[in-house]
């Protein structure tokens, strides 16, 4: 449409006006360096990932004993319990969409890198699909955090979060970075050569 938006105000010029009325900044119609920072954000959720499955996430005391929970171990724990579809719900919001994320990240950042004309319709889907997963992330860093203010009956029973909560919430903050760093518009130049 011809129109430039400041990225620190919001200010919308006409496209050839180089500074910001409002705020002075310098205007740019695109990010030149957002796959590079896709990638920094990626790796850095990928890394904060593994300590959120390897760690503790939840750590319970009771009279008799201490107990320690890592994120497949909550799930097997209840699945023992017979809880199964709760291990479902906390297996596909804990593993199955973080992990599905990354790949999802990865895909658009590597098609639209390579240029590949295949498959454009899914990697709109799939960045929709990325961007909605989004707002649902942090509902295990929810739940830790109700779950410890909640069971907290002095010497009886605690639950308190562990480091892998603290990393997990950090992962799930990378990747919505990650995926806002993505500017959508690349998968659209992409689909522009090909009809040219």
């Amino acid at each position: 449409m011809g129109l430039v938006a400041c990225r620190n105000c919001g200010q919308v010029h006409q496209k050839g006006v180089t500074r910001c009325k409002r705020c002075e900044s310098v205007l740019q119609s695109r990010d030149h360096q957002s796959l590079q920072k896709v990638w920094a954000w990626l790796i850095a959720g990928i890394i904060a990932y593994i300590p959120a499955n390897t760690y503790p996430m939840l750590l319970t005391s009771t009279l008799l004993e201490r107990s320690e929970s890592t994120i497949m171990g909550g799930v097997v724990d209840l699945v023992n319990y017979g809880a199964i579809g709760i291990a479902l719900v906390v297996f596909i919001a804990s593993v199955a969409i973080p992990v599905g994320k990354f790949l999802a990240i990865m895909y658009l950042a590597i098609s639209v890198q390579r240029g590949s004309q295949r498959h454009q319709h899914g990697r709109h889907k799939a960045y929709d699909i990325v961007e909605f997963i989004g707002r649902w992330s942090m509902i295990d860093v929810f739940v830790v955090a109700i779950l410890s203010a909640l069971v907290q009956l002095d010497t009886l029973a605690t639950i308190n979060p562990g480091i892998a909560a603290v990393s997990f919430a950090l992962s799930v903050i990378f990747t919505m970075l990650a995926a806002q760093s993505f500017d959508a518009r690349l998968i659209w130049d992409v689909d522009r050569k090909t009809d040219d």
